[in-house]
């Protein structure tokens, strides 16, 4: 019987992320590498598995549309260099697909464990499926996990850092699947004299507390 894996707490959002360096199939990697752009660090439980191939082609397709938001993408999980290398290959020949970006590989569990992606009573080493959203700032923004069983949304990932960006460029907030476009909302009063202004100053408003606007 397996020894029960023991996690550290889980990363503060808003707070710097976790510092790593790791061997990639791109040679080793730091987070401070990413200084200045998004970064995308997203584990899987383990390569050759069906689930997690669905998400690296998702990945790898949206590609470029990540990097058209400066934005990063690292793939993590505990399998060894070589064990990425030959899933990539066989991605390539199977599925017709390259993979364009690096892969941590953590045999050593440290970034996993850094970053809680090894849950609490876990009896085996595979990392779970999570996704971390890490600003120029080296700043953890947003953090999702899933099941083993469901793949993620790599659309709704793209879609949350554009929604991350349009807040901190507007000083605003995004309302459900909010998308480029689209009405955002304005940060409510946080006095009684902001909120009696609210009303006249130009917004389209439903009460004091839920005003709309358009940006550029």
């Amino acid at each position: 019987m397996h020894d029960e894996i023991r996690a550290p707490g889980m990363p503060g959002l808003n707070r710097a992320a976790p510092e790593f360096c790791a061997p990639t199939t791109h040679g080793e990697k730091k987070l401070a590498d990413y200084k200045g752009k998004w970064l995308i660090l997203f584990s899987h439980p383990a390569d050759f598995t069906p689930v997690c191939t669905t998400e690296f082609i998702a990945f790898a397709r949206r590609h470029d549309d990540f990097r058209k938001l400066d934005c990063e993408l690292l793939g993590l999980s505990i399998d060894s260099t070589f064990s990425h290398l030959a899933w990539e290959r066989s991605i390539r020949e199977k599925f017709g697909v390259e993979i364009p970006f690096p892969i941590i590989a953590d045999l050593s569990m440290k970034v996993a464990s850094a970053y809680g992606m090894i849950q609490p009573g876990a009896s085996d080493t595979s990392a779970v499926r999570a996704t971390f959203v890490i600003d120029p700032k080296g700043v953890l923004r947003a953090m999702v996990y899933y099941p083993m069983s469901n793949g993620r949304s790599v659309d709704e990932i793209l879609r949350l850092v554009t929604a991350l960006q349009a807040a901190d460029l507007h000083g605003i907030a995004t309302p459900e699947n909010w998308k480029p476009g689209e009405d955002v909302i304005v940060p409510p009063p946080r006095t009684s004299a902001d909120a009696d202004r609210r009303m006249r100053e130009g917004y389209e408003c439903v009460d004091w507390y839920y005003c709309t606007k358009k940006i550029a």
